[in-house]
């Protein structure tokens, strides 16, 4: 369904942070992009919505394929009529208007309208909260409740692809597990293919098919999501976890990347 080729991005014409980004995403499927806070997750998202050109970026170099058609130059609001939704790290919801309002707004791209009334019981159904909130203004909202929102909303714009960043941000592990569990269900029961970008490897590995894993722009290792539960490199630096026990602050600091991750 989405192809990276190669791609580069440069911000301001001189910082080149993804340098020959390349994956696939198939259609129906989760994969899970992972990496450290500055790796290129969000530009990557960034990269196939349309949104670099706020933030004075551009694709230097590559392709980049939704359904056969080049996304490189197009807009944002051309992108998410294409069949492409993401949900921005931090939700941002409209804080001033209700929760229903908020997903009336995630529709606006859509030339078919008729049909609006059973989309939001549509959402209602993976999110019965929200139901209980709609009425209810979006800013008093708790962070589970605006996360919950924030991927209802985009699901009004009935996506075929949904990009979600870093839905697990600033969220107790009780509300991160029951995000991710409606994920999984909104994939398997609306067949709508997702890439997730997540620090939170355990989490999103516990839902996702395939992952990919990103350092300095480019992408280091990739894999069915139990080989990379398996392997050595993963679950040291990714998953937590060493044989021996607990692995020190100055194990990370002096962390060298194996050969095969150059």
């Amino acid at each position: 369904m989405l192809t990276l080729n190669n791609v580069e991005v440069m911000y301001d014409k001189v910082i080149l942070v993804l340098k020959g980004m390349s994956m696939q995403v198939p259609q129906g499927r989760i994969v899970a992009l992972l990496g450290s806070n500055g790796a290129g997750k969000t530009t990557t998202l960034k990269a196939v919505s349309g949104l670099l050109k706020s933030e004075n970026g551009q694709v230097t170099d590559g392709a980049i394929m939704f359904e056969g058609q080049s996304l490189v130059g197009k807009e944002a609001e051309e992108i998410v009529k294409s069949g492409i939704f993401q949900v921005m790290e931090g939700r941002r919801v409209f804080e001033h208007l209700s929760v229903e309002e908020n997903l009336l707004a995630g529709a606006h791209t859509r030339k078919n309208r008729s049909s609006l009334k059973e989309e939001i019981e549509r959402v209602y159904h993976f999110f019965p909260k929200l139901k209980m909130l709609r009425s209810r203004t979006a800013g008093y909202l708790s962070g589970g409740e605006q996360q919950m929102l924030a991927i209802g909303r985009g699901l009004m714009a009935a996506p075929r692809l949904m990009l979600l960043d870093e839905p697990s941000l600033g969220l107790a592990p009780r509300l991160v597990k029951e995000i991710f569990d409606i994920i999984k269900q909104i994939n398997q029961e609306a067949g709508t293919t997702i890439l997730v970008v997540e620090q939170n490897a355990n989490v999103a590995l516990s839902i996702a098919d395939y992952g990919y894993i990103m350092e300095n722009g480019r992408i280091v290792l990739e894999g069915e999501v139990e080989a990379l539960k398996s392997n050595q490199d993963v679950q040291e630096f990714y998953l937590g976890m060493k044989e021996g026990g607990r692995r020190s602050f100055r194990d990370v600091k002096h962390y060298k990347r194996r050969k095969r991750w150059l």
